[in-house]
């Protein structure tokens, strides 16, 4: 496999668990890529935008014969229209249901189940349409599908589209649009499916019983983490500001995310309706003026084995300049966004977690699904990485033995994930030289170790 590899930069917004991040391409060859899901096994079902579902082995080959060709049934023009998502049904192994999230050819929202008919192919003919949402415009589609631990299906819808969400639809509780959904498919009181007893509006008569949470404009792409079933969407934001919201499983549902009312934590509209909500804010967000950035693209926690520096973020990407970045819980309730450097010209349209809880990138331009791996940034220079330091967490202190002459060394630095400097020693005259973290807030810190030849060692330093 072809490994490519991008450098985290202490840059725009910070350094992050101090290593590298490679994508290794694992496939090619797709067209208009938008969406990828496993169904429990090692296969990877690759959603093309124009209608088409294909099947990634394990080994990195795809199936000539598409699991699934609905071509005929979808609008493509491009741009957030197409055949959008998919999800598996947790007993598809046994039933074979999975589920679709496409635009029609009357250029609305159709969520429907089809049925496999073969190991590696679906049935056409199977179809069975569960929802049909009238789309007033062709942008804010959202589009994404999952099942959440509790085995209800969620849906993601944004706000119908324009600009400004015209007709306040996002905030409205009349219709599905801007809004995340919630329903049973196991059973069938609301004609297909079936409304989940304890959905937030089910006793409201105003509201939609299927609503589990609005306030979106374009909810993209959400994921579930797999260890904690926290809820994670990424909403597309209007001129200013991309959001990263985050719910914890134990919620009831029912939050209100604040559009158009807010943009993330600003204020984008100035009303009496508004000064009444109660607005859950983003636990992250980043602004168009200070990344280049236009449009987010919402992945997933790493939950996965082999990357194990990566446990816990929470990843996603920018579309428009390609970035890829990351979210922390560096303490409790407390989150901290950090951006990789600049991609060039993939376009990424989605990330892919596989049955391991491995992930991967899914570009729309290049037609490639890439696996995130991780590389340890250091200096292959033995008189600099012999230096041990310990101990890592640490909670008061944390100690260097240099294992060198001292006069080899020039510095050590701490720095925050923002890459202030926090601490430097620049005086060594013993061998073990210790430095206070006592005063040091809980979190993730980076460590600089520099000599006199001016090679240099980053380490990670997690502060208890």
């Amino acid at each position: 496999m072809k490994k490519i590899t991008f450098f985290i930069a202490c840059c725009l917004f910070s350094i992050i668990n101090a290593q590298e991040i490679s994508l290794e391409i694992f496939a090619t060859g797709f067209s208009s890529p938008v969406n990828v899901k496993h169904a429990g096994d090692d296969r990877l079902f690759v959603v093309e935008r124009g209608g088409i579902i294909k099947v990634l082995n394990g080994d990195g080959t795809v199936n000539t014969t598409p699991f699934l060709d609905i071509d005929d049934r979808v609008t493509d023009f491009g741009g957030e229209q197409g055949l959008l998502a998919m999800a598996f049904h947790p007993d598809f192994a046994n039933n074979g249901f999975f589920y679709v999230n496409y635009i029609d050819n009357s250029q609305n929202t159709v969520i429907s189940r089809f049925t496999r008919s073969s190991i590696d192919t679906a049935d056409p003919s199977s179809e069975l349409v569960l929802i049909t949402v009238t789309q007033p415009f062709s942008n804010h589609n959202g589009g994404d599908l999952h099942f959440g631990q509790d085995s209800y299906l969620y849906i993601s819808l944004g706000d119908g589209g324009s600009g400004g969400d015209p007709g306040n639809r996002a905030q409205s509780l009349n219709t599905l649009l801007g809004k995340m959904l919630r329903i049973d498919v196991d059973a069938t009181d609301a004609g297909n499916y079936g409304i989940p007893a304890d959905n937030p509006f089910i006793t409201d008569s105003a509201a939609l019983n299927e609503i589990w949470a609005y306030g979106l404009r374009n909810p993209f792409k959400f994921s579930f983490d797999r260890t904690t079933g926290d809820l994670w969407i990424a909403d597309v934001g209007q001129n200013l500001i991309e959001e990263v919201n985050k719910v914890d499983a134990n919620s009831n549902g029912g939050e209100n995310y604040g559009w158009k009312c807010f943009e993330g934590n600003s204020v984008f509209l100035n009303s009496t309706e508004c000064s009444a909500i109660t607005h859950q804010p983003p636990v992250a967000q980043y602004t168009h003026s200070s990344t280049g950035g236009c449009s987010i693209t919402g992945g997933y926690v790493y939950r996965g084995s082999t990357q194990t520096n990566l446990q816990g973020l929470y990843f996603f990407a920018d579309y428009c300049n390609d970035n890829i970045g990351v979210v922390e819980e560096t303490s409790t309730d407390n989150y901290q966004l950090s951006f990789i450097e600049e991609l060039s010209g993939i376009g990424i349209s989605a990330f892919a977690e596989d049955v391991n809880g491995e992930l991967y990138v899914v570009s729309l331009f290049q037609g490639t699904i890439s696996r995130i791996v991780e590389d340890v940034l250091t200096i292959e220079e033995t008189s600099i990485n012999d230096i041990k330091m310990f101990p890592n967490p640490a909670k008061n202190n944390v100690t260097f033995d240099l294992l060198t002459s001292s006069n080899q060394l020039e510095s050590i630095v701490i720095l925050d994930i923002q890459g202030k400097i926090i601490q430097s020693q620049s005086s060594f005259d013993k061998q073990l030289t210790t430095i206070s973290t006592q005063f040091l807030n809980s979190g993730l810190y980076i460590v600089e170790i520099n000599n006199n030849k001016g090679d240099k060692s980053i380490r990670k330093l997690i502060v208890q």
